[in-house]
């Protein structure tokens, strides 16, 4: 999965980005003091088996959202631009499904089922817990900025579906939706 194979999903929320920016709900605003430099540490879905390290993601220098490296596979990032995890707003925690060579952090993503739980450890030692409300297969052409950006909840995102290889990326998304079921 090359970094180019993201740039519909970079495109959606860079557009997106502006929305949120208008509309005082992109994490940007001021957070109480209590909240303040409270970031989100590490994902658990047990479900999946899955426990992994969050990393902070903003925006690259040619305004598109920042990927994990390739590099930390087993590492997602959250996007510092969205709500901290337990805090009201969208919350954007971005994966690989793989690598080059062997499958990553969201490798097994497509496969949660509504009502899986989702925990999300933040550096307040607070856990946010999430319930899957759906998981969504879209075309990276029809990405829905607006759910994944602006709307409450936890979405995680990685690639999916069939590879293109001409384009050397996957054709789709996969959007696992979840709403907030303890508040940190």
């Amino acid at each position: 999965m090359a970094e180019t194979r993201w740039g519909r999903i970079v495109l959606a929320g860079v557009v997106t980005g502006a929305v949120l920016v208008a509309i005082n709900r992109g994490g940007q605003e001021e957070r109480p003091a209590s909240q303040a430099g409270v970031v989100p540490r590490s994902i658990d879905i047990p479900a999946l088996k899955l426990e992994a390290p969050l990393m902070k993601l903003g925006m690259s220098g040619d305004g598109e959202v920042e990927l994990p490296p390739y590099e930390k596979p087993d590492t997602a990032g959250w996007f510092r631009h969205s709500a901290v995890p337990g805090d009201e707003g969208a919350s954007v925690i971005i994966g690989h499904v793989d690598t080059k060579t062997a499958p990553a952090v969201f490798y097994r993503l497509r496969q949660l089922r509504k009502g899986q739980e989702i925990r999300v450890e933040r550096s307040d030692g607070k856990v946010a817990r999430y319930r899957v409300q759906s998981v969504e297969q879209v075309d990276k052409n029809r990405f829905p900025a607006r759910r994944v950006y602006v709307e409450d909840g936890l979405r995680l995102v990685t690639c999916g579906g069939s590879f293109d290889w001409s384009k050397h990326e996957y054709r789709d998304n996969i959007i696992v939706y979840a709403s907030l079921v303890k508040r940190a």
